[in-house]
Formats: C-alpha cells, structure tokens, sequence
C-alpha cells in the first residue's frame, strides 16, 4: 500500500483509522503498551511487538489473532544493539515496510538521589534511554526510504516536571522527550513525524508501583495528592488513544508535540 505523504491527509475511506498501516511496538506485551497493541490493531494496523516479556507478549499477539487482527511478537532486550538489529532485519525479512512505531519500553526507579547507586543509574538509563536511541536511529533510516511514517515516544508528565525521589527517571523522560522534538525537526524533509505522549499517573503495574513505593516514602499519594494533581487516576486505554491519534493521519500536521494524557495536571504546573 502506499505511503501518505507527510502533512497529506489520508484518502482511505476504510472506518479503521489505521487500516493499512503496518506497526512496531516496543514494550507492548503489558500496561499501556499492552493497550496500545490492542488498539492499534483494533484500528485495522498489522502489529509487531518487540519486548522482553516473552509470555505476556505472546498472550497479546494471540488476543489480536483471535479477533481477527495481524500480530506477531518477538522476543528482545530492546538495551542491546545487536538484538535490536536482529529484530528490526526480523521485520524486514517476514513483514516487510513499517510506517508507525510507538516507542513505548521503559521503568522507573523511586530512590532519593543521593542514595542511586551508578548500577542502577546505568539500567535505567539503558532501558528508558539507550533502547529508544537504538530503535529510532533504526526507524528513522527504514521509514525515510520507505516514504515516511509516525514515531510516538512515550514520555511522561516527569518529561518537564521534577518530582522528588524520580531524579533519575526524569532525566530518562526528559531525553526522549528531546529525541522526540530533535526527530521531529531533523526528518520532517523525509515524511516522518514524531511527537511524544506524556501521561502522569497510570492504572498499570508500573504506574501502581509508583504510587505504592512513593506512598511507602512518605508522599501519600493514595491519601488525596493524585486526586488534587489529576483528579483520578488514567486508564491505560486513554493512553492508547492518544497514541492512536498521533499515529494515524488525523494528526498528519502535526509533530515535534508533547500530549499530556494527564487531565490538566501539567497545566497547573
């Protein structure tokens, strides 16, 4: 099928806001990725998960089958360059030219800074960081001689916001975050459009993690300061649709965007 052209909407008049797209997902086997995964190809895209939770990810790939969707998953430590490259020649070799990718793998750490260890600095910053560096510079090559695409990366509220005791992991936000904008202006010229989805607080693992290591330090978050930043917390599926809009051609104007799926939170500062 052929590509729509940066900054031309799409002349499909399938239903499916995705129908004809081809997807790469990483860390798409749980949380808001899992979500994204099920949406995009709700919304007709052929998905490629790539995450190292090889049962979780191969349960999602089966959901997507079993509703009449195209999905495969492959198994890879998205931090290790020569596993990422195999992925990538993966998808070349049995799927042939993508023109979505949601960059979606990453983790936190709740620790006071001066209390992080360099180990946990260094595996942080590998998986949050290293593994999107590695991703986009692949996808960013790929999709201009493919005619183009969308990249989202996942940020988060934490992308512009300094929290206590996430010293590090806002350093991991903030650098995607940038990665998102740079791509943005760096291959507009070749019909890719990047933008970032910063969520705050998530019903996922990770996201209730967060809030239980925080609440154990003394924030209480639980106790009223979510409801006051956020008013609730986020279903993953909001996420996932914000994702969609920024991979389909409804936002094909649109890039070098930070969306904050945080109802207002950034807003209030």
């Amino acid at each position: 099928m052929a590509k729509t052209a940066l900054n031309q909407p799409s002349t499909s008049r399938n239903g499916a806001r995705l129908a004809g797209k081809t997807a790469i997902i990483t860390g798409g086997a749980a949380g808001m990725g899992r979500a994204t995964s099920l949406a995009f190809a709700n919304e007709g895209a052929s998905v490629t998960i790539f995450d190292i939770q090889k049962e979780a990810g191969e349960e999602v790939v089966a959901l997507i089958k079993a509703n009449g969707g195209s999905a495969r998953f492959i198994e890879v430590d998205l931090s290790n360059a020569d596993q990422v490259d195999r992925a990538f020649d993966e998808v070349a070799e049995q799927v042939g030219p993508y023109d979505v990718l949601f960059n979606h793998a990453g983790t936190i750490i709740v620790k006071a800074l001066h209390e992080t260890t360099p180990e946990e600095y260094d595996r942080l910053m590998a998986i949050n960081v290293r593994s999107a560096f590695l991703v986009c510079r692949r996808a960013v090559r790929e999709m201009s001689d493919n005619g183009g695409g969308s990249i989202v990366i996942t940020g988060s509220i934490a992308s512009e916001l300094g929290y206590p005791l996430e010293s590090v992991y806002c350093m991991t936000k903030g650098a995607v975050l940038q990665l998102a904008r740079t791509i943005s202006a760096e291959y507009r010229d070749q019909g890719i459009r990047c933008n970032a989805v910063c969520p705050g607080f998530v019903k996922t693992a990770h996201g209730l993690r967060e809030i239980s290591e925080l609440d154990a330090a003394g924030q209480e978050w639980e106790e009223g300061a979510l409801v006051e930043a956020q008013g609730r917390i986020c279903e993953p599926e909001e996420v996932a649709a914000a994702v969609v809009f920024l991979a389909s051609d409804e936002s094909s104007f649109i890039t070098g965007n930070a969306l904050y799926v945080d109802n207002g939170w950034y807003a209030k500062g």
